[in-house]
């Protein structure tokens, strides 16, 4: 680890999401100028840690605000070490959704808009998601008192959704040289693949309620309410709201995915066929057979048990 710079701001970024690094920089530091803060100390993610070590770092080195510059992956990333520990995340954007800064109304576009926020002084709190792939015994929160889960390698945070079934198959299916073209459009490409894939029989818990028994499509479960696009999903998800939105979904066809599909664009916000939305602080999932997951893009594996839970306040976001 690097000698202690307190006080520094401090840019995680993934240099595959950056064309020209150097001019990042140079934006950044002119910024801090004008603001009469340190300029940022950049730290690159590699193939084995999009983020996380280098945030426990920066942390540990007493940096004044952490910003992820890189995509949502890289922002989870961030998120997931920050969790609690009342330094603020920054958001840069990066990559193909940036949903997070979306969902807080931040500027997306331009690095130095951003930035102006980011090494400002202005701040919110937010909660975080955390999602538990096949649970172990003891791993399940206590629904009197649900508390954020212990580290483990099947603990993963969401600072914006997760999913299972389809929408992780969407997630797996666009490549990366197709988002960085065409954005938003390759996951409608590879969405189109999986629209007539079988369901799976789903049991679905609601902080520890009777169990609702359905044919599902995909489940997404999220603290914002806005998907790749500008596609509002969950109307009712607020990121400080200290609960999870849930949207099941079960359409049998195609007919009923155009059906679905059309509602939700056209800002619908009540359920009705193959759709149905819910809210908690504990969501229960479990399948026969193993579904695909995923959180804020990243793709995790496997699971035919998932559990969601709610942190609340645990992010402090600058904007």
């Amino acid at each position: 680890m690097s000698e202690p710079q307190v006080g520094v701001p401090v840019v995680v970024v993934n240099p595959i999401k950056v064309e020209d690094l150097e001019e990042v920089r140079s934006c950044l530091a002119a910024v801090a100028a004008e603001l009469g803060v340190p300029e940022p100390r950049l730290v690159e993610t590699t193939e084995d840690d999009p983020g996380f070590g280098q945030t426990r770092d920066a942390v540990d080195s007493g940096a004044s605000v952490v910003c992820a510059l890189g995509g949502d992956g890289t922002v989870r990333a961030v998120a997931q070490e920050l969790a609690g520990s009342g330094v603020p995340l920054g958001l840069l954007p990066g990559g193909t959704g940036n949903l997070l800064a979306r969902n807080l109304d931040l500027p997306v576009t331009s690095l130095e808009d951003a930035a102006r926020v980011a090494l400002g002084s202005s701040t919110r709190t937010i909660d975080l998601g955390w999602l538990v792939a096949d649970p172990a015994p003891g791993q399940t929160p206590d629904l009197a008192d649900p508390q954020p889960p212990a580290p483990a390698d099947n603990v993963h945070a969401f600072a914006v959704m997760a999913g299972l079934g389809f929408d992780a198959h969407v997630m797996d299916d666009a490549p990366e040289d197709v988002k960085a073209k065409a954005g938003w459009a390759a996951y409608v490409a590879s969405g189109a693949q999986h629209l007539t894939d079988d369901p799976f029989d789903l049991e679905v818990w609601l902080d520890g309620g009777e169990p609702s028994h359905v044919e599902a499509r995909t489940v997404v479960v999220g603290s914002c309410g806005e998907l790749t696009g500008g596609v509002v999903l969950l109307p009712d998800a607020e990121v400080d709201d200290g609960c999870l939105d849930v949207a099941v979904l079960t359409p049998k066809g195609l007919f009923d995915w155009v059906g679905t599909a059309a509602r939700v664009l056209v800002g619908h916000t009540k359920d009705g066929p193959s759709l149905e939305r819910s809210r908690a602080k504990v969501v229960h999932l479990r399948t026969p057979s193993p579904q695909p997951c995923e959180v804020d893009g990243d793709v995790l594996g496997e699971a035919t048990e998932t559990v969601f839970v709610v942190q609340p306040g645990a992010l402090v976001v600058r904007a």
